[in-house]
């Protein structure tokens, strides 16, 4: 399994996410800088956090433009495996990769904290009985909280689309939710931060078993390995 982390202008979490996947996880793993027009042997793309071109516009909207963005979109619609991670998040909802869209807090104030976060029953690896009933993962955000229409709601909640919702809520997000996938089930994104909690120092290492989680979507042998 080969992954690839994007870079953009701003990206503050792209080292962490490349320790997450080449030291927790043991898999290579590279760079791939966002004026890049091909992503070259990739079995998972990671959209990593931070404040791509400083937010400058909002949240996602410029990154979303960068040339980058075209091959992980073709990537994507070739059933690839896709993770965004906080900002990562936000540029693939305003790619269309994922429903819905990140708004400011509705505390308007920049949350960072550790979060208990309910595993919901989305698919034959994103459910309870492998992931566990709880994780914690920290979150570092000023505008996580996630919003959608109510007829997308809806096709969320009936397509079983999201993976994660707080236990206790620190952004506002609708329906508590705090991660979610696409109806394919291979383009997921999340707030909390699972590149900040698989060592041993972190407040957990349950990012270790959501990164595998992910991977399992075409790699279920992953789930046999152990950090």
């Amino acid at each position: 399994m080969n992954i690839a982390v994007l870079q953009f202008p701003g990206s503050n979490c792209d080292q962490d996410a490349f320790h997450l996947f080449a030291s927790g996880l043991r898999l290579p793993t590279r760079y791939v800088w966002h004026k890049d027009t091909a992503l070259g042997d990739a079995d998972l793309v990671v959209v990593p956090g931070g404040f791509s071109y400083g937010d400058y516009l909002r949240c996602g909207a410029i990154a979303r433009f960068s040339p980058v963005m075209g091959a992980v979109l073709e990537f994507a619609g070739r059933g690839g495996l896709v993770l965004g991670i906080c900002n990562g998040f936000q540029i693939l909802c305003e790619a269309g990769l994922l429903p819905g869209a990140l708004i400011r807090n509705a505390s308007l104030e920049y949350r960072c904290m550790t979060c208990e976060l309910r595993v919901e029953a989305s698919t034959a690896v994103f459910n309870p009985e492998v992931l566990g009933p709880a994780i914690r993962l920290p979150i570092g955000h000023g505008e996580g909280n996630y919003r959608i229409d109510e007829a997308g709601l809806a096709r969320l909640e009936a397509n079983r689309q999201v993976l994660l919702r707080y236990a206790q809520n620190p952004n506002g997000s609708l329906s508590d939710i705090a991660g979610i996938r696409n109806e394919r089930a291979n383009v997921f994104g999340l707030m909390p931060h699972p590149d900040r909690a698989f060592e041993r120092f972190h407040p957990s290492r349950d990012g270790l078993a959501f990164s595998r989680c992910v991977l399992a979507a075409k790699f279920p042998e992953i789930l046999d390995k152990s950090a």
